[in-house]
């Protein structure tokens, strides 16, 4: 079998099996690449004053057991806590993924809002289904799609090369 028949073969069938893998990891891909400028996906970061942090790590605590929404009553309720000093700003995201963005000089709740990017971020890498989803579904669909690009290339070039060649034996 002639290396453009078969790798054409191959890259037709191959991309039957990993369509719904990779049409996962590209679509939520898309929603992460604008993240920053969808707030459903992650609410847009506000300015905490003009001053240094003066929070302490107890007082992040109180302050976030105050917003219902949230529903934190210690740590473990906690799932990330990030820092921004350029903005002056910390978030608090909970279990259930509220987040709330606190002015980290003077403590106010600038802003209370669901924040949806770790789900899709987990979606995107396949781990929100199962550990051995991301490892026998997802890693092989992407190494399949890495193949499908190299035939897809090697394909599209064969009929370039195939004509320069019979131009260059009827010259």
């Amino acid at each position: 079998m002639k290396p453009h028949i078969f790798f054409r073969r191959v890259h037709y069938w191959a991309s039957l099996p990993i369509a719904i893998p990779i049409l996962i990891i590209v679509t939520t891909g898309l929603i992460l690449q604008l993240k920053k400028s969808l707030p459903w996906v992650q609410p847009p970061e506000q300015r905490g004053q003009a001053a240094a942090p003066a929070l302490t790590i107890p007082q992040i605590l109180d302050i976030s057991r105050v917003v219902p929404a949230a529903a934190i009553e210690s740590w473990d309720d906690v799932y990330r806590v990030e820092l921004r000093p350029s903005r002056n700003l910390i978030k608090v995201v909970s279990q259930n993924r509220t987040e709330i963005q606190i002015d980290a000089a003077t403590g106010q709740v600038l802003q209370v809002a669901h924040r949806r990017s770790d789900l899709i971020e987990s979606l995107h890498d396949g781990s929100w289904f199962h550990p051995l989803v991301k490892s026998w579904l997802f890693i092989p669909s992407a190494m399949v799609l890495l193949g499908l690009l190299l035939t897809g290339v090697y394909l599209f070039f064969v009929p370039i090369l195939a004509k320069r060649r019979r131009a260059r034996r009827t010259a």
